[in-house]
């Protein structure tokens, strides 16, 4: 493998440890309340848990660039305290959870 090559497959490596650091303590956390029946909202907690499975790639793509994407207000603010989602390795980190369970 060339330089190149190696620099790919370690921010690969990064990102997939960031995202499964950061991913492991709120999935365990959504785990155990839809594990409890009965509270209000577990519904719509269950269909938002579950949205990624059955969308296309494309529209959950979409839909995170338009919540962060630079010109966003979301995106703007988080941008103000030097948080930047789109186009930054940092985006790819919070778009590796929702993808994991394809």
């Amino acid at each position: 493998m060339s330089g190149v090559e190696i620099q790919i497959a370690l921010l690969s490596l990064k990102v997939a440890a960031v995202a499964a650091v950061a991913a492991l303590p709120v999935a365990v956390l959504i785990a155990f309340a839809l594990a409890k029946p009965g509270w209000r909202g577990r519904g719509l907690v269950n269909v938002v848990v579950h949205l990624p499975l059955v969308l296309p790639p494309v529209v959950t793509g979409y839909a995170l660039l338009v919540l962060f994407g630079p010109t966003a207000p979301l995106g703007e603010a988080l941008a103000s305290f030097g948080i930047v989602f789109a186009f930054n390795w940092t985006g790819r980190r919070w778009r590796r959870p929702l993808w994991r369970f394809r």
